[in-house]
């Protein structure tokens, strides 16, 4: 299921493309360009999501092949999954192919190194397997956090919260669900190591530090009051289709 926040018809072009050379069936669940509407399109892909477990990324971010099986491995009732990600450069993000992605170059460090990333801390995810990505999960000082480029749960917990605050633009608006979810009695379980992703670099023209000030206004007093289910999530997109 593709959650498109208002793109043009270019991104229906290559989705149809995709159903044709693979046979899978891809929901393609789109509303108009009216600013950052990130949460709003989620809150729409919720409802019309089947499943009872759904899995989240976001479309800067390339799973590697084994994305899907991991989360689905790790899902536990009572829980949710959190993952990270491998941020990439904009030379190295430039630089990728959907041949690099098959052949799984892509997650790859030597190859990554020669096309120019630099190795630090972050390079262990791209190693991590079995008991030595379970060490790493135990040990990391990052605290699990709903990430909306590596994250799922189950579809009755999400709904328990009302999904994604609608009022939330750019800037820790997933993790405010999270926190919700936190409240509500959902655990965090971390995945860092286990479920990788690449981000690819690109330009963000909707982030300002009015919205990002808000956001935090809006997190900051669920999780001082402990609240549990927003107002503005997805009954209120079921209202207004």
């Amino acid at each position: 299921m593709v959650a498109d926040d208002g793109s043009d018809s270019r991104t229906a072009a290559v989705l149809s493309s995709i159903r044709k050379r693979t046979g899978l069936v891809v929901k393609h669940v789109w509303h108009e360009d009216d600013g950052f509407r990130k949460c709003t399109i989620l809150n729409r892909s919720i409802e019309r999501a089947e499943g009872e477990y759904l899995i989240f990324s976001d479309g800067d971010c390339i799973p590697r092949h084994d994305f899907v099986a991991v989360h689905q491995q790790f899902a536990e009732r009572g829980y949710y999954l959190s993952g990270g990600y491998n941020k990439l450069p904009m030379q190295v993000s430039r630089q990728i192919t959907l041949d690099d992605i098959s052949a799984g170059d892509a997650f790859a460090p030597l190859w990554l190194r020669k096309n120019g990333l630099r190795v630090g801390r972050t390079m262990l995810r791209l190693y991590s397997r079995g008991r030595w990505a379970s060490m790493l999960n135990a040990t990391t000082t990052t605290r699990p956090t709903w990430n909306g480029h590596n994250a799922s749960g189950w579809k009755t917990d999400l709904y328990r919260v009302n999904g994604f605050d609608e009022r939330m633009r750019y800037g820790a608006e997933d993790c405010e669900m999270g926190d919700r979810l936190v409240n509500v009695g959902v655990k965090p379980k971390q995945i860092r190591f286990n479920a990788i992703c690449v981000h690819l670099d690109h330009a963000r023209g909707y982030v300002n530090a009015e919205d990002w000030k808000y956001n935090q206004q809006i997190r900051r007093s669920t999780r001082t009051t402990g609240c549990v289910r927003t107002m503005h999530g997805i009954n209120a997109v079921s209202k207004a289709a």
